[in-house]
């Protein structure tokens, strides 16, 4: 899947990249010092998947909204409260029902007879990170609620917005659909979520690591948070201003039109995607050190930001061909970027 590494200038014949606004060395130290540590913390609790984690914090800091998918017990619910337990922020937790309101979610106006006005009360939304338990166990009335938060970071209820806190990170988990009790997100929900990764089962040494862990104690017990909301907003202000050349900016488009026209697939990548799909480039490059984007950053998140806004063709079910299939063939046959000298680099790659 992955290219030859292509080192991009900072400053090319395409473009010239703003120099005051890409961040300052020390400003990707703490970065890189505090993401460390995040994956270290979070390591302890989630054994085997370093790959798992290092995405994850990708997303948070390119303040997309992450969707775990897997059967029961591989520890979707143990990476998301990890991810909360290492930030010192409000944390709201949802668990998903069939009965569950669209009110639960957002909250309710409650009439004051003392005061004769109605006073709203906030449901879980209104939190740094919100931790979605098994998502698709609700209706879709109710899992469009989240739609206007997550996209705009904001709620309204009875006519009135109220706006959430930044950063706002949605973490949900979902089993496969086909599973009993489940209903599949909606295509306008997904697209909502900046990437889904599979959890999977652990390997045999990780499985033990784990039981070793967890035998005697909670290892939720010994985690203490790694850093806060205001810093983890400072974080996603300077991933932000990271430099992508012109010629990244076009091999993600690339990509993503090349979804749109693939015949195994009868939905492609929206617009969404493409911004979505450099945002998250952008956060693991500075999770690098570099204030510049590679395609091998791209390469990396293609599959988890692309493949669930995709729906397959009839033709490609029936083959059994999964839309994390198609991603990674699109990715194996788009030419990379022409290779440019590099004028400046604040980091060694």
């Amino acid at each position: 899947m992955r290219g030859p590494a292509c080192v991009l200038s900072s400053q090319s014949a395409e473009g010239v990249a703003p120099m005051q606004s890409l961040p300052s060395p020390d400003e990707l130290d703490r970065l890189v010092d505090t993401t460390t540590r995040l994956r270290a913390g979070i390591e302890s609790v989630v054994t085997g998947r370093p790959d798992l984690i290092r995405t994850s914090l990708a997303v948070l800091l390119a303040e997309g909204h992450l969707l775990l998918e897997d059967v029961p017990g591989v520890g979707k619910t143990t990476l998301a409260k990890a991810i909360a337990r290492s930030i010192d922020a409000q944390v709201g937790r949802i668990q998903f029902t069939p009965d569950l309101l669209p009110s639960d979610l957002t909250g309710v106006n409650i009439f004051r007879a003392q005061t004769h006005e109605f006073e709203f009360r906030p449901g879980p939304v209104f939190a740094h990170v919100v931790i979605g338990d098994e998502i698709n166990r609700a209706s879709p009335k109710t899992q469009s609620a989240l739609l206007e938060c997550m996209q705009e970071a904001q709620a309204t209820v009875d006519g009135r917005t109220y706006p959430l806190p930044r950063p706002f990170l949605v973490v949900a988990t979902q089993n496969p659909v086909e599973m009993e009790g489940t209903y599949p997100l909606p295509e306008a929900q997904r697209d909502r979520f900046m990437a889904r990764l599979t959890v999977g089962y652990p390997s045999v040494e990780s499985e033990l690591d784990m039981l070793d862990l967890q035998e005697d104690s909670d290892p939720f017990a010994r985690m203490r948070p790694v850093t806060d909301a205001a810093q983890v907003q400072r974080f996603i202000d300077i991933a932000r201003r990271l430099y992508a050349a012109p010629s990244v900016k076009r091999y993600i488009v690339a990509l993503v039109t090349a979804s749109r026209e693939d015949s195994g697939l009868r939905l492609g990548a929206s617009p969404r995607a493409s911004i979505q799909l450099l945002r998250a480039a952008k956060s693991l490059a500075a999770m690098s050190g570099r204030d510049h984007v590679l395609p091998d950053d791209v390469q990396e998140l293609a599959v988890p930001v692309l493949a669930h806004r995709l729906l397959p063709s009839t033709e490609s079910r029936l083959s059994g061909r999964t839309t994390q299939d198609v991603v990674t063939d699109i990715v194996a046959r788009t030419p990379l970027p022409a290779a440019e000298p590099l004028a400046r680099a604040r980091r060694a790659v």
